[in-house]
């Protein structure tokens, strides 16, 4: 569990430093971390029946409770703070109504195949004013989970998700 924490605890003080180098000092960023699944929808289904609807949310809420104990908190929104199901659409209309400048969706997956393990990012193909910027974070994220944390790299990919 210890090294679970430290894990969150790195990716919550990456996520804080993209946001503060790529700002104005004086400009707070909104971001919205999206926790995947809840509610009847379970998502992967793991090693001793580990639902990814709780795992994605006990990280999500060890970052909020990380953010908290920062003497500079970041504007932090979960699209669901519980177990509780919300619909992809409803998810992005969140994003939409708090004017989110980034938008980030936790999954865990889960595959038989012991050959199948790392770190995937994705990253919406549909162009934007914002596909550069994006693309760039993505792979900084992908460099520094593999160098900071160890995880194998499955590589940045490109979908038309709605939680993209």
């Amino acid at each position: 569990m210890k090294k679970v924490l430290k894990n969150v605890s790195f990716v919550f003080l990456l996520l804080k430093m993209c946001i503060v180098f790529g700002q104005k000092p004086a400009t707070q960023k909104r971001i919205v971390i999206d926790v995947g699944h809840g509610g009847k929808d379970s998502g992967a289904v793991g090693i001793n029946f580990v639902q990814e609807k709780d795992v994605v949310l006990n990280i999500a809420l060890e970052v909020l409770r990380l953010n908290k104990k920062s003497k500079t908190p970041l504007d932090i929104f979960l699209t669901r703070y519980n177990d509780t199901l919300i619909s992809l659409s409803d998810r992005t209309k969140l994003a939409k109504a708090l004017k989110a400048d980034l938008f980030i969706s936790l999954h865990c997956n889960h595959s038989d195949n012991a050959n199948a393990r790392g770190i995937e990012v994705y990253v919406t193909n549909t162009k934007s004013q914002f596909s550069g910027l994006s693309t760039l974070l993505a792979y900084l994220l992908q460099a520094c989970f593999k160098k900071e944390l160890g995880f194998e790299s499955r590589g940045v990919k490109f979908a038309n998700f709605q939680v993209l």
